[in-house]
Protein backbone atom coordinates (compact mmCIF):
# COMPACT_ATOMS: atom_id res chain seq x y z
CA UNK A 1 0.00 0.00 0.00
CA UNK A 2 1.43 3.51 -0.61
CA UNK A 3 1.07 5.09 2.61
CA UNK A 4 3.07 2.01 4.17
CA UNK A 5 5.61 3.08 1.67
CA UNK A 6 5.96 6.51 2.03
CA UNK A 7 6.12 5.87 5.62
CA UNK A 8 9.25 3.75 5.05
CA UNK A 9 10.50 6.78 2.64
CA UNK A 10 9.80 8.86 5.45
CA UNK A 11 11.78 7.04 7.69
CA UNK A 12 14.91 6.99 5.54
CA UNK A 13 14.48 10.45 4.34
CA UNK A 14 14.22 12.54 8.53
CA UNK A 15 17.17 10.61 9.52
CA UNK A 16 17.65 10.42 13.74
CA UNK A 17 21.00 10.11 15.44
CA UNK A 18 20.48 7.21 16.30
CA UNK A 19 17.51 4.09 16.18
CA UNK A 20 16.77 1.12 17.99
CA UNK A 21 14.45 -1.31 17.22
CA UNK A 22 12.21 -3.43 19.58
CA UNK A 23 9.48 -5.86 18.88
CA UNK A 24 8.60 -4.49 15.50
CA UNK A 25 8.22 -0.72 16.58
CA UNK A 26 11.12 1.92 15.25
CA UNK A 27 12.39 4.46 18.60
CA UNK A 28 14.66 7.24 17.25
CA UNK A 29 16.59 9.72 18.71
CA UNK A 30 18.10 13.23 17.78
CA UNK A 31 18.61 14.99 21.16
CA UNK A 32 15.40 16.41 20.92
CA UNK A 33 15.38 18.08 17.65
CA UNK A 34 11.56 17.69 15.69
CA UNK A 35 9.39 15.61 17.29
CA UNK A 36 9.27 13.25 13.68
CA UNK A 37 12.70 12.94 14.66
CA UNK A 38 12.72 11.85 18.42
CA UNK A 39 9.45 9.16 18.60
CA UNK A 40 8.16 5.80 18.08
CA UNK A 41 7.13 4.53 15.44
CA UNK A 42 5.03 1.32 15.59
CA UNK A 43 4.63 0.49 12.03
CA UNK A 44 5.20 -3.36 12.18
CA UNK A 45 3.74 -5.86 14.37
CA UNK A 46 4.23 -5.99 18.02
CA UNK A 47 4.13 -9.05 20.12
CA UNK A 48 5.41 -7.77 23.75
CA UNK A 49 2.36 -7.41 26.22
CA UNK A 50 1.49 -4.04 25.46
CA UNK A 51 1.90 -1.54 28.57
CA UNK A 52 5.21 -3.00 29.75
CA UNK A 53 6.29 -2.16 26.10
CA UNK A 54 5.39 1.19 26.40
CA UNK A 55 6.66 1.51 30.04
CA UNK A 56 9.98 0.37 28.86
CA UNK A 57 9.66 3.03 26.19
CA UNK A 58 9.33 5.87 28.36
CA UNK A 59 12.14 4.60 30.28
CA UNK A 60 14.06 4.15 27.54
CA UNK A 61 13.03 8.17 26.50
CA UNK A 62 13.46 9.17 30.37
CA UNK A 63 16.95 7.79 30.59
CA UNK A 64 18.01 10.47 27.69
CA UNK A 65 16.30 13.04 28.87
CA UNK A 66 13.68 13.37 26.30
CA UNK A 67 9.69 13.24 26.48
CA UNK A 68 8.18 9.95 25.12
CA UNK A 69 6.77 10.67 21.98
CA UNK A 70 4.64 8.07 19.72
CA UNK A 71 3.72 8.84 15.87
CA UNK A 72 1.19 7.29 14.93
CA UNK A 73 -1.44 6.45 11.88
CA UNK A 74 -4.12 4.76 10.77
CA UNK A 75 -1.99 1.46 10.12
CA UNK A 76 -0.14 1.57 13.59
CA UNK A 77 0.23 -1.68 15.28
CA UNK A 78 -1.38 -2.76 17.11
CA UNK A 79 -4.67 -1.57 15.85
CA UNK A 80 -5.93 -0.52 19.36
CA UNK A 81 -2.39 1.42 20.38
CA UNK A 82 -3.72 5.02 19.84
CA UNK A 83 -6.98 4.45 22.45
CA UNK A 84 -4.50 2.61 24.72
CA UNK A 85 -2.33 6.28 24.75
CA UNK A 86 -5.21 8.14 25.23
CA UNK A 87 -6.47 6.43 28.26
CA UNK A 88 -2.71 6.83 29.60
CA UNK A 89 -2.88 10.36 29.54
CA UNK A 90 -0.63 11.31 26.10
CA UNK A 91 -2.08 14.01 24.37
CA UNK A 92 -2.77 14.43 20.59
CA UNK A 93 -0.42 17.14 18.70
CA UNK A 94 0.36 18.24 15.35
CA UNK A 95 -2.44 15.96 13.03
CA UNK A 96 -0.26 16.41 9.81
CA UNK A 97 -1.32 15.52 6.41
CA UNK A 98 0.61 13.30 4.05
CA UNK A 99 0.21 14.44 0.38
CA UNK A 100 1.70 12.82 -2.67
CA UNK A 101 2.35 14.10 -6.50
CA UNK A 102 2.33 13.08 -10.16
CA UNK A 103 5.03 14.79 -11.55
CA UNK A 104 4.14 14.44 -15.38
CA UNK A 105 2.08 17.42 -15.31
CA UNK A 106 4.13 20.00 -12.96
CA UNK A 107 4.47 23.45 -14.26
CA UNK A 108 7.22 24.59 -15.52
CA UNK A 109 9.16 27.11 -13.00
CA UNK A 110 8.99 30.71 -14.16
CA UNK A 111 11.60 31.78 -11.98
CA UNK A 112 15.11 30.49 -12.34
CA UNK A 113 17.71 32.03 -9.96
CA UNK A 114 18.32 29.38 -8.17
CA UNK A 115 20.89 26.54 -6.75
CA UNK A 116 20.47 23.27 -5.88
CA UNK A 117 23.64 21.39 -4.31
CA UNK A 118 23.47 17.46 -4.03
CA UNK A 119 25.80 17.98 -0.67
CA UNK A 120 25.14 19.71 2.84
CA UNK A 121 26.98 22.73 2.98
CA UNK A 122 27.39 25.51 5.17
CA UNK A 123 25.96 28.30 3.35
CA UNK A 124 22.46 26.61 2.65
CA UNK A 125 22.82 25.48 6.29
CA UNK A 126 23.19 29.15 7.44
CA UNK A 127 20.31 30.18 5.37
CA UNK A 128 18.36 27.82 6.93
CA UNK A 129 18.73 28.30 10.70
CA UNK A 130 18.11 32.01 9.81
CA UNK A 131 14.89 31.66 7.49
CA UNK A 132 13.42 28.84 10.10
CA UNK A 133 14.68 30.69 13.32
CA UNK A 134 16.49 27.33 14.88
CA UNK A 135 18.06 27.69 18.06
CA UNK A 136 21.58 27.54 18.51
CA UNK A 137 21.40 24.21 20.58
CA UNK A 138 19.89 22.11 17.54
CA UNK A 139 21.81 23.55 14.76
CA UNK A 140 24.35 20.84 14.82
CA UNK A 141 22.18 18.05 15.37
CA UNK A 142 20.02 19.22 12.38
CA UNK A 143 23.90 19.21 10.43
CA UNK A 144 24.50 16.07 11.50
CA UNK A 145 20.80 14.51 10.64
CA UNK A 146 21.18 15.72 7.20
CA UNK A 147 24.56 14.30 6.62
CA UNK A 148 22.87 10.73 8.11
CA UNK A 149 20.80 10.89 4.87
CA UNK A 150 21.96 8.19 2.69
CA UNK A 151 19.99 8.53 -1.23
CA UNK A 152 20.09 11.72 -3.48
CA UNK A 153 19.46 14.69 -1.72
CA UNK A 154 19.16 18.33 -3.45
CA UNK A 155 19.79 21.21 -0.99
CA UNK A 156 17.87 24.43 -3.00
CA UNK A 157 18.26 28.17 -2.61
CA UNK A 158 16.28 30.48 -4.13
CA UNK A 159 17.10 34.54 -4.94
CA UNK A 160 15.45 37.68 -5.34
CA UNK A 161 18.25 39.45 -6.96
CA UNK A 162 21.16 38.64 -4.90
CA UNK A 163 19.39 37.45 -1.36
CA UNK A 164 18.23 34.23 -0.38
CA UNK A 165 14.38 34.39 0.18
CA UNK A 166 13.87 30.40 0.09
CA UNK A 167 15.12 26.92 0.87
CA UNK A 168 14.40 23.80 0.67
CA UNK A 169 15.50 20.15 0.73
CA UNK A 170 14.68 17.21 -1.67
CA UNK A 171 15.43 13.77 -1.14
CA UNK A 172 14.81 11.27 -3.72
CA UNK A 173 14.37 7.35 -3.67
CA UNK A 174 12.35 5.19 -5.85
CA UNK A 175 11.34 7.07 -8.28
CA UNK A 176 9.45 9.61 -5.46
CA UNK A 177 11.33 12.89 -4.17
CA UNK A 178 10.40 13.44 -0.72
CA UNK A 179 10.33 17.51 0.11
CA UNK A 180 11.74 18.60 4.04
CA UNK A 181 12.81 22.26 5.49
CA UNK A 182 10.58 23.92 2.87
CA UNK A 183 11.19 27.65 4.07
CA UNK A 184 10.44 31.35 2.77
CA UNK A 185 11.67 34.53 4.40
CA UNK A 186 8.50 36.42 6.23
CA UNK A 187 9.51 39.34 4.15
CA UNK A 188 9.00 37.57 1.12
CA UNK A 189 5.76 35.32 1.72
CA UNK A 190 2.32 35.48 -0.18
CA UNK A 191 4.57 36.63 -3.37
CA UNK A 192 4.99 33.42 -4.78
CA UNK A 193 8.70 32.79 -3.88
CA UNK A 194 7.49 29.42 -2.33
CA UNK A 195 6.09 28.03 -5.51
CA UNK A 196 8.49 28.87 -7.16
CA UNK A 197 10.97 27.25 -5.10
CA UNK A 198 8.86 23.99 -5.15
CA UNK A 199 8.00 24.08 -9.03
CA UNK A 200 12.43 24.11 -8.72
CA UNK A 201 13.08 21.40 -6.58
CA UNK A 202 10.22 19.45 -8.35
CA UNK A 203 12.47 19.65 -11.67
CA UNK A 204 15.11 18.96 -10.14
CA UNK A 205 13.57 15.77 -8.71
CA UNK A 206 12.26 14.82 -12.47
CA UNK A 207 15.75 15.12 -14.08
CA UNK A 208 17.09 13.60 -11.26
CA UNK A 209 14.57 10.08 -12.14
CA UNK A 210 11.52 11.25 -9.42
CA UNK A 211 8.10 10.41 -10.97
CA UNK A 212 6.34 11.36 -7.92
CA UNK A 213 6.74 13.70 -4.72
CA UNK A 214 5.37 13.42 -0.96
CA UNK A 215 5.36 15.63 1.76
CA UNK A 216 4.21 16.41 5.03
CA UNK A 217 2.42 19.48 6.34
CA UNK A 218 0.92 20.08 9.74
CA UNK A 219 -2.93 20.19 8.78
CA UNK A 220 -3.35 23.42 10.53
CA UNK A 221 -0.86 25.62 7.99
CA UNK A 222 -3.67 27.04 5.78
CA UNK A 223 -1.26 29.01 3.75
CA UNK A 224 1.21 25.92 3.01
CA UNK A 225 -1.85 23.21 2.04
CA UNK A 226 -3.48 26.12 0.11
CA UNK A 227 0.15 26.36 -1.91
CA UNK A 228 0.08 22.51 -1.88
CA UNK A 229 -3.06 22.45 -3.63
CA UNK A 230 -2.28 25.20 -6.00
CA UNK A 231 0.51 23.07 -7.54
CA UNK A 232 -1.60 20.05 -7.56
CA UNK A 233 -0.40 17.57 -3.95
CA UNK A 234 -3.47 15.55 -2.99
CA UNK A 235 -4.06 13.93 0.75
CA UNK A 236 -3.69 10.33 1.33
CA UNK A 237 -3.28 9.55 5.29
CA UNK A 238 -2.25 11.68 8.47
CA UNK A 239 -0.70 10.81 11.04
CA UNK A 240 -0.26 12.53 14.94
CA UNK A 241 1.62 12.41 17.54
CA UNK A 242 0.90 11.35 21.18
CA UNK A 243 2.78 12.62 23.99
CA UNK A 244 3.27 11.71 27.03
CA UNK A 245 1.77 14.62 29.03
CA UNK A 246 1.90 17.37 25.93
CA UNK A 247 4.75 19.43 24.99
CA UNK A 248 4.43 22.21 22.74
Amino acid sequence: MEHRFIEELSLNHWQPLSTLLFDGWVLRFADGYTKRANSINPIFPSTCELHDKINHCESLYSAHRLPTIFKMTPFASPPHLDNILEKMGYSLLDTTSVQVLDLERIKEPKRLSVHVDENINAAWLEHFRRLAGIQEKDYHVMERMLSHIRTKKGFILLYDEEQVVACGLGVIEREYIGLYDIVTDVKYRNRGFGEQLLLNLLQWGKANGAKHSYLAVVSTNEPALKLYAKIGYSEIYTYWYRVKGGIS
